[in-house]
């Protein structure tokens, strides 16, 4: 059966990439969505079975706002991927880099490659929505003076040449996609061994602190925590952590413990740590 993919960009972007990985050898269906909103309706809707999520980058950091969608929808994380993420710069067959007056891509996308285009100064770096979107635009446009950072998928989906490869400034630049789904699917106890939560903490002395040492005593090593203030409420916090489970009956007796000194604490999901691939 052809599982439905929704996807935050277009065709040819690293999330569509980042489908393949995950699904590798399972009959899958791309279903392109403008923004991250988006994707996550199309799987309320049922348009789609899944989505794929860009929640960090091992070089601009977190996507702060995916952890509110996270938190504010039913959608359950039931995997990740951690893709090797290689830009390119890319424009219309026949023109060269001295002819482009403007680049359009993602601002994560032009943030990993600012030192290349200190080079060329006579480029304008433009933020859009989306990489593989930015590269459809210059095809279907036939923008001949601009060009885009995009993906080599993208490139040939849009039929355009590639004017310089892995123009990344740091060559270990990865990118963290979530698997999300609404339809039910868990994944089984024996296969957990990472789990996302999130919880509020208000801003007294020790409060992460006890959390922490919970923790430590159940053996739980923690892979990720972020902190983001909770908009109307004055110094109070929201923690979204991921865990590292190696024992299922101590992760499960570390969040019973760490429920009296938290609030709203909730499992976004509970997965297998995933795969790094390379483009």
């Amino acid at each position: 059966m052809t599982k439905r993919i929704a996807i935050q960009g277009g065709y040819g972007a690293f999330h569509e990439l980042a489908a393949h990985k995950f699904f590798n050898g399972e009959d899958i269906e791309i279903f392109p969505r403008d923004t991250f909103k988006d994707l996550i309706a199309s799987i309320k809707d049922q348009k789609s079975d899944f989505g794929i999520m860009a929640i960090e980058n091992s070089l601009a950091g977190s996507i702060l706002p995916n952890y509110n969608l996270l938190k504010d929808t039913p959608m359950r994380i039931i995997g990740e991927v951690y893709l090797r993420i290689k830009q390119n710069l890319v424009a219309l067959p026949g023109i060269s880099i001295d002819q482009v007056r403007e680049v359009f891509s993602h601002p994560m996308a032009i943030l990993q490659c600012k030192q290349f285009f200190e080079q060329y100064p006579h480029i304008r770096l433009i933020e859009s929505i989306d990489t593989a979107l930015s590269a459809r635009d210059i095809r279907d446009n036939s923008i001949t003076d601009a060009g885009a950072i995009a993906s080599r998928l993208a490139a040939e989906k849009y039929g355009l040449n590639i004017l310089a490869e892995g123009i990344e400034t740091n060559k270990m630049n990865y990118t963290r996609f979530l698997i999300l789904t609404e339809n039910g699917k868990q994944v089984g106890k024996n296969r957990v061994n990472k789990s996302s939560i999130h919880f509020a903490l208000a801003h007294k002395i020790g409060s992460l602190s006890k959390i922490l040492s919970i923790f430590s005593f159940h053996e739980i090593n923690l892979a990720k925590i972020q902190s983001m203030p909770i908009i109307g409420q004055d110094w109070e916090y929201q923690f979204y952590v991921d865990l590292e489970v190696h024992d299922y009956s101590m992760y499960q007796a570390a969040l019973e413990a760490i429920k009296p000194f938290t609030s709203g604490l909730m499992i976004m999901g509970e997965y297998t740590k995933g795969e790094v691939y390379f483009e």
